[in-house]
Formats: structure tokens, sequence, C-alpha cells
């Protein structure tokens, strides 16, 4: 079988890089290597970056109707293609099928949002704000932009990135994760068939090298970054002393309570979705439930229900949940998992020596469940970014905000309830920026904006709705007079400040 070559893409082009690294794409459930990716080579990244400098200067000036036709015409062609990009996620990534066409359509509520440029860039104007003055803001577009992408939605987080870029008026480098790059590829393939023009998205591929270069670079001017905590703070900053515009949207612990009034049935269905689906592998999981009051005559259920959950190829649509990504992924979720035994948590289920009939190479996990959890266990103080869930109890409401807002992370919690007191008070109470009222997976349309927060998130603003458009632009504030041809003011020079 001919492995394929990830190229980059620069100046419009598919390049094959001349880098002497090359690492290995493998399929998690077979191992097989699919793809061969490079680490890009200084040049390379300089000339990518080079490519959107110089494309700003005419994109820049598009009108906001032409780059929102280009958008429309992206988010028809990725409609288009979803099952040949879900294909694409699965055979890299690992997760099922569902879920990978899942996350495609979410990447198009993304381009969507991007569609509504024309709204969403418009500045705002006080007409004679003084005596004949009128005051005005102007939202222009920074430059160049560099996205940071992690491996566990290939198409999804680009998605949050280049498109409100670029419809922007910006000019883009995209730095993918080297560990499932296809789908990315072919993401930006259909965004230039789309018609944004040759240098306005750039795509490179490579380590921290090209990382570092990227926020060090002269002509970028804003970088944004989606994935772990270690990393994402270094980007952030690193950029933001290299004088850039920085966002990093980091790790998580998020908790889903239950209230004893909640409807059982879609709680428990709802909870071990969240925490086992993608096989754990989502900054958005619910890997921590908080079990209020009678709840927690509900846990045994709940364990039985979780040894019922199907492991299998992403492949196989029945699958609730496939491999993780790579070996050393497995490892280090294996590692912290037997760290909940040895630190004295109850394994109620246990997934670590999960084998797969047909695909005994493959990276899985299966869903694994511990009870008796403390706060200072590995299990619940670390993300474990596998299929885990960690049970606590809790006597009240009251009580298990208190647990939530006690842990450094803020990037969603769920509370599901039959009582709109109850939903009121979390929703007030709680220090964490994304909540969902009986939904597990609190991330919201992408006309709203990703709000985590906390040490889920470094720097003001996030990705989709409103904010996504503050952070791609700048705005000027214009103060203007005009005075009549013949007008007549005199010799009296004006040293104050005052506009009358």
């Amino acid at each position: 079988m001919t492995i394929k070559e990830i190229p980059l893409i620069i100046n419009g082009e598919k390049v094959r890089s001349q880098s002497d690294v090359w690492l290995d794409v493998l399929n998690p459930a077979t191992q097989e290597v699919v793809a061969k990716v490079p680490v890009a080579t200084k040049e390379e990244v300089d000339a990518a970056v080079a490519s959107a400098h110089e494309a700003f200067k005419s994109w820049s000036k598009v009108s906001l109707t032409n780059r929102m036709r280009i958008m429309m015409k992206f988010q028809e062609l990725v409609r288009q293609h979803t099952v040949e990009i879900a294909e694409l996620i699965t055979q890299e990534h690992g997760k099922t099928l569902p879920d990978a066409e899942g996350e495609v359509g979410r990447a198009l509520e993304a381009v969507e949002n991007a569609c509504s440029i024309t709204r969403l860039q418009l500045g705002e104007m006080a007409n004679n704000a003084a005596t004949g003055v009128d005051v005005y803001t102007l939202n222009k577009p920074l430059g160049v932009g560099v996205g940071i992408t992690a491996f566990n939605f290939p198409v999804m987080l680009p998605a949050f990135m280049f498109p409100p870029a670029v419809a922007c008026g910006n000019t883009f480098v995209l730095k993918p994760s080297e560990q499932d790059p296809s789908a990315t590829i072919r993401f930006v393939e259909l965004a230039l068939e789309a018609g944004i023009p040759a240098g306005v998205l750039n795509v490179v591929h490579g380590g921290p090298d090209a990382v570092n270069q990227l926020c060090e670079h002269d002509d970028v001017k804003a970088v944004s970054f989606i994935g772990s905590t270690n990393v994402g703070t270094h980007v952030y900053n690193h950029a933001s002393k290299h004088g850039k515009r920085a966002q990093a949207m980091m790790g998580a612990k998020n908790h889903m309570v239950i209230m004893p009034d909640a409807n059982k049935d879609r709680a428990i269905n709802d909870l071990l979705g969240s925490a086992f689906g993608a096989a754990g592998q989502r900054c958005m999981a619910n890997p921590v439930t908080i079990l209020v009051g009678e709840a927690r005559n509900w846990l045994p259920e709940i364990a039985e229900r979780a040894k019922q959950m199907k492991v299998g190829p992403g492949t196989q649509r029945d699958a609730d949940l496939g491999p993780v990504v790579s070996p050393q992924a497995k490892a280090r979720i294996l590692s912290i998992l037997d760290s909940g035994v040895e630190q004295g948590a109850t394994l109620l289920v246990d997934g670590r020596n999960c084998i797969v009939e047909g695909y005994e190479k493959g990276n899985f996990v299966g869903p694994t469940m511990f009870s008796d959890v403390k706060p200072d266990m590995d299990i619940y103080t670390q993300e474990i970014f596998g299929p885990a869930l960690c049970v606590l109890e809790a006597e009240t409401l009251e009580e298990a905000i208190e647990i939530i807002n006690a842990n450094p992370n803020g990037n969603g919690t769920s509370l599901f309830t039959s009582s709109g007191w109850a939903a009121r008070k979390f929703e007030n109470d709680i220090d964490v920026g994304q909540i969902g009222i009986n939904v597990p997976i609190p991330v919201p349309v992408a006309y709203f904006s990703f709000t985590g927060s906390r040490a889920s998130k470094l720097g003001d603003l996030g990705p989709n709705g409103k904010q996504v458009i503050s952070f791609w632009t700048q705005t000027k504030s214009v103060t203007a007079r005009w005075f009549e041809p013949d007008h007549q003011d005199g010799s009296a020079v004006h040293t104050t400040i005052s506009l009358k």
C-alpha cells in the first residue's frame, strides 16, 4: 500500500516539504501507518508567514460581502463532503463515525457564524457627538493570524479559528496536530476551493520549534491556541512576550451534578455519553459526577450501564467509543487509572485490560469508573483525557457547588434537575464559564462565544460568537469634523481639548 504524504499548503499550493523529519500517522485501531507528516523546516514556516503577509495587502481590502460569499460557498462544500471528512477523522483519530460526523456538524456551525461577517464586523457611530462632530469606530483586520490546534477535534478546532479570522480580512497560518492531519488538510482544501485566494490560508506542520517560530515572528499579529494546559500556557506567554494578541483554550475537569429530582434515565445516559464518548478525549467531557442526596442510590445502576457500553473501532457504527489516539496516550491514561486504585478509590468498572477482537493492537481503553474519590487523588486533580469517570457524593446542591468552585478549572459544568429554583441557583453561584442545565456537554451553538474560564482559559476573548470578531479585529476610533468650503474661523488659536 502506498502511504500518502501530508503536504504543506503555502501560497495556495500543496507543497511537499523538504524536511528530513517525517512522522508516522497511525490508525489508532490497528497501528497501521496511514500517512506521513513532515516537520516543516524553518524556511518553510517563514515562507508560509511571508505568503500570508503579502496576501494581507489585498485581502484586507476585499469587501465584507465578497468575503461572506466565500464563507457561504465554503460551508456548502463542507456540508457536501461531511462523510468523506468524517472518515478521515475516524481513520486517524479513532472516534466513531457518528461522532466524527457530529464534529463536522459543529465545525459547520462555526463556519456559518463566519458567514454573518457583514453583521458582526459593523462598527458604531455617534452623529453630532459634539457640534458638527461625528465619532465612529472601524473594526479593522489585524494582519497575519496563527492557529495551533490539538488532535482531539481535527476539523472543529480549526473551524473555530481560520474562518472568522479570514472573514474579518486577516490572513492565516494554521499549525494542526501532527497526529491526525488529513481531515484538517481536506477542510483547508475545501476552503481554497470555495475561493479563498492564494496566500490567505496556509498550513505548516511541526512541533515546539514551529510553534515558537510562529509566536516570535515579527509579521504575526495574533495567536489562537486550543489544547493542553501546559502547552497552552507556554504559547500564551511566549506569544504575549513577543507582542502578539493571544488566546488559549486549555485543560478542564468538568463536573456533572445529578440531583435526586432529575429524570433518572436521561441523566444516567447523558452522564455516560459525556464521560466515555470519544473515549473521553474531549475538553468538554464530564469526567466527574457529583451525586446529590438520594441520587447516590443510583450508583450501582450507573456502573452497570457503563459495563454494557460497546468498545470497538470507529468504523463500527454501533460502537459507543473507539480507541484513544496513540499508544503513548493509552500508557498515560492507564498510569493515572492505576494511581486511582493505589490511592484508595473504589474501582467499580475496570476498562484497563480492554481488548477488541480482531483489533488486538488497537489503543483501546474501556469505560472505567471510580467511587469514593477524594479531591487530592490524581484521578481527580489531573485531566485524564480518557474514558474514566470519577464519582463524588454530596448531601446538598450547595455542597456540590462548593466542590466545583474549589477546582481550579472552569471550562464547563452541568446540572441535571427538574427544579427551576435549583437550576437558577446553580447558574448564578457556580464559578464556571459554560453551564449546562440538563445538557451534558455545554458547548454553546457557534453564534454564542466559547466562554471557558479560570485555569481553563488565558486571554479575555474566546472563539465563536461576537467575541471571535473582537479577537480578530482592532478597533480604530475616528473623530471627524467637516467645515463648509467658505468657513472662516478667525485667528484665535484653540488650546483646549474640549469638543463643543
